[in-house]
């Protein structure tokens, strides 16, 4: 481990923001920079084989997981929620199902109407585009040269290409690309992996586009992984550095220009909240002496929530549990080792779907994830035999959360409270929207796969019905945003620049910063943050970016 403890910049966290910025910032040699991660390196074959991933969702062993829950939810029948978040460098998306969405061109243009100059569409997309490296070339809406590889996906099941048909059997149109600003409609989802030929097939998370390929070469970049931050360090208003526990031991790093947190929606609030930052009653309850009162640190917190319908299928050509596809699965794995084309590519979560449960709305207010497999429990309940599931969510839901501090040791996880179905609206879209899935999963081209309907749900079901369902097994599907969300009003915990208010030299770059949820995936979005922030910090125009 490199010995130096002084650097312009600690970047804390190594997920998808803290990749992004520190390889940013470090393309500067004139400037030092020092990422803690609190997990490992990202790098181990679970991680690059994409199907892999149900080896590290589920928290068994929490590998490159750091599996939190959440508390009792009254909406879910006091069930308690599953939070997988990704721990190691990459962050989640070392973990997630690689689905590359932007969201919709006016959720980004409602951030700029709320205060955050700059978080426009049309001021956003050019960051979308410089990272990108999309195998479908460069255009008006992908870029070609980034460190982001975006493929098509490498073997798409025809389970999920009927399941596109069958949309269009009940009128959806279908759409070729997602990511134009205005994503209504279904498809098959791109992905991020690499489409070269050395790592064709493989997972690309961030660290892989960003961190893996330089961290030898860049002299003014440490790395430091098992660190987990503990506390920050400030001189009155001012953020001066970060204490860190590696082991056993406890060390310090400090900064010069500026702290950047880049922990996540529950990581970066929860350690403003143990560094005195944050609601002081709340701060002072755990015995933290108060640095700042700042009320917004960790409220606002939204989240997808998910419900899943599922079904038995005869058909084999998927992920299951049985003979024929343990065989066939064997095949798979020898493949994509080889050419990278094969099962083992599979994002699971292969057919996608933005849809309006009323066509009036103007703009998708459900999303649907068509998944090769049963999916029940995220993952950790398992079903004999072979299926598939169909997710559904309110794509901007109205009930909002919280992170708190459950108590003043740093190595805790922090307190979680999504409020899901706080707000009966998202309910009632919820029902809507799981009603239109089944309706796709009845039409003609799915009458091959479709074989038992799972979980009990049946025709004829009332909205009474509906709702028992999702009570009982709705959780979240890994979008957790908005808990030091950037604006200017006074629940605002950052400014525009993402520098938090009230405080000098300190920033928080990832997905808390998102005042609202976009309608779609956050990776991208949130990589795309730290794009943008990277710019902000070396003072560089938005204009250049579009010269480039």
């Amino acid at each position: 481990m490199n010995s130096r403890t002084s650097f312009d910049y600690v970047i804390v966290g190594g997920g998808s923001a803290g990749s992004t910025l520190a390889s940013r910032l470090s393309e500067d040699p004139s400037v030092s920079v020092c990422l803690l991660e609190a997990g490992g390196d990202g790098n181990h074959i679970l991680i690059r084989a994409p199907a892999a991933v149900v080896a590290m969702l589920p928290g068994h062993g929490k590998i490159s997981n750091w599996a939190y829950n959440t508390v009792p939810q009254p909406g879910l029948n006091g069930r308690q929620g599953y939070q997988p978040r990704g721990k190691g460098l990459g962050g989640s998306s070392a973990i997630n199902a690689m689905l590359y969405i932007r969201g919709h061109k006016s959720d980004y243009d409602g951030w700029a109407d709320m205060g955050c100059d700059g978080w426009s569409w049309d001021e956003c997309l050019p960051y979308f585009l410089k990272a990108e490296n999309n195998e479908t070339g460069a255009g008006d809406f992908h870029g070609d040269s980034g460190p982001l590889h975006v493929s098509d996906q490498k073997a798409p099941r025809p389970m999920s290409r009927a399941f596109v048909q069958a949309a269009t059997e009940c009128q959806h149109r279908e759409t070729a690309d997602f990511n134009t600003g205005d994503n209504e409609g279904v498809g098959l989802f791109q992905v991020t992996q690499f489409h070269d030929t050395a790592r064709n097939g493989e997972r690309c998370s961030a660290a892989a586009a960003y961190l893996h390929p330089i961290r030898e070469s860049r002299k003014n970049l440490t790395i430091i992984t098992r660190a987990h931050a503990t506390k920050i360090l400030t001189e009155g208003k001012r953020a001066t550095g970060v204490t860190y526990r590696k082991g056993r031991k406890d060390a310090r790093v400090t900064a010069t220009r500026e702290v950047i947190l880049c922990g996540g929606a529950f990581n970066s609030p929860q350690l403003l909240q143990l560094s005195g930052i944050g609601a002081a009653e709340e701060v002072q309850r755990h015995g933290i002496d108060v640095v700042h009162d700042l009320p917004g640190v960790g409220k606002n917190l939204q989240d997808h929530l998910d419900f899943i319908l599922g079904y038995k299928s005869k058909d084999t050509d998927n992920f299951g549990i049985g003979l024929a596809g343990t065989i066939g699965l064997t095949k798979h794995i020898l493949k994509w080792r080889n050419d990278g084309k094969s099962m083992i590519a599979t994002p699971f979560a292969e057919g996608a779907g933005f849809l309006k449960t009323d066509p009036s709305l103007d703009r998708p207010d459900i999303q649907l994830h068509f998944v090769i497999s049963v999916v029940d429990d995220h993952a950790r309940k398992l079903h004999l035999g072979y299926g598939f599931s169909c997710h559904v969510c309110a794509l901007r839901p109205y009930s909002r959360g919280k992170v708190f501090l459950q108590s003043g040791d740093p190595l805790a996880a922090p307190g979680i409270d999504p409020q899901f179905l706080s707000d009966p609206r998202d309910l009632d879209t919820t029902i809507k929207g799981a009603k239109m899935t089944r309706e796709i999963i009845k039409a003609p081209a799915m009458a091959p796969y479709r074989h038992k309907e799972l979980f009990g749900v049946t025709d004829g079901m009332s909205d009474q019905d509906w709702e028992r369902h999702i009570r009982a097994r709705a959780d979240t599907i890994y979008h957790p945003v908005g808990s030091c969300k950037m604006g200017v009003d006074d629940m605002a915990v950052v400014d525009p620049q993402l520098r938090v208010h009230g405080m000098e030299g300190l920033r928080v770059v990832d997905a808390s910063v998102m005042p609202t949820l976009i309608g779609g995936n956050t990776n991208a979005p949130t990589i795309m943050i730290a794009e943008r922030a990277a710019d902000m910090i070396r003072g560089v125009k938005p204009a250049a970016i579009a010269a480039e």
